[in-house]
């Protein structure tokens, strides 16, 4: 198959990696100094000198007509591609990253014909231009693998060695991850900025702002999705509060924060534009 990743950063570079080696025909569109990186090497190479040769260019072609293109550039640059995409004579675009808001907009620029949803369970990060990622593999599926909206490409990921299950009801899905993750990514920045974990009183505060979260998701008529999520979210609000100040102490979290937090503003940003009344924790808690 024919296909294009736009934003080829530890993400779009994992898929492009792994669908490259599955004989598929990628191309990336990439830019600056990963668009310069990109073509130096012609391919995708990892931290331990594995390589899967890839094209590159600087802009997506729209006449060619891809069989997908996957767009895993974060929701706030999302903006800046959507011209070309409608454009574009791909056959499906599949959407790729963190957002709270509908897919409305998104699904009218390309069609809905060709319009798919995806989020990765992908553990990625590009050190000096190289990869290293770490693809949640299958044994987890009961807490998060990599899901799409579309049987087929999820047949295609997990060929490629991407385990992929789909999910019909993505908005739902993605509006509770965000509940989930924003206080998670509030937790990394602050143990990132200043190299220490949680006091009992932040790890109370952000336990409440992911009751606050959750709370919101099912005002809004969404059931918690997936169901592990919603009994979690019925833990007494001192067990999450012990789990926020425990997970502050793992070195993972430093690395999460080390991120930056463009991320959990901008999805903190969608859950209280959806109900600026209901949300006085988290935008006490933006970092």
């Amino acid at each position: 198959m024919k296909i294009a990743i736009v934003g080829p950063g530890s993400i779009g570079s994992t898929f492009a990696f792994h669908l490259a080696r599955a004989g598929h025909d990628v191309t990336v569109v990439a830019r600056g100094a990963r668009l310069a990186r990109l073509e130096k090497d012609r391919a995708i190479v990892t931290t331990d000198d594995r390589r899967a040769p890839v094209e590159v260019s600087a802009a997506l072609d729209t006449t060619t007509p891809w069989d997908l293109v996957l767009v895993t550039v974060l929701e706030s640059q999302v903006d800046a591609v959507l011209p070309t995409l409608q454009q574009s004579a791909a056959k499906q675009v599949m959407f790729m990253f963190n957002t709270f808001a509908p897919f409305d907009r998104l699904r009218d620029v390309v069609g809905a014909n060709r319009f798919v949803f995806g989020f990765p369970a992908i553990l990625a990060e590009l050190k000096e231009g190289r990869l290293k990622a770490q693809v949640v593999p299958r044994s987890f599926a009961a807490l998060q693998i990599t899901i799409v909206t579309d049987p087929a490409w999820a047949e295609t990921f997990s060929k490629a060695g991407i385990p992929t299950d789909t999910q019909a009801d993505m908005h739902s899905w993605l509006r509770t991850h965000a509940a989930l993750v924003v206080p998670l990514m509030i937790v990394g920045n602050r143990v990132h900025n200043r190299g220490s974990g949680l006091s009992w009183k932040e790890s109370r505060e952000i336990a409440s702002g992911m009751a606050e979260g959750f709370s919101l998701v099912r005002s809004l008529g969404h059931p918690l999705t997936p169901s592990n999520v919603g009994v979690f979210s019925k833990l007494l609000a001192p067990l999450v509060t012990v789990a926020m100040w425990l997970m502050s102490r793992h070195p993972v979290m430093a690395i999460v924060g080390g991120q930056g937090p463009g991320e959990a503003r901008t999805l903190l940003d969608g859950m209280v534009a959806a109900a600026p009344t209901r949300t006085a924790m988290l935008q006490s808690l933006r970092p």
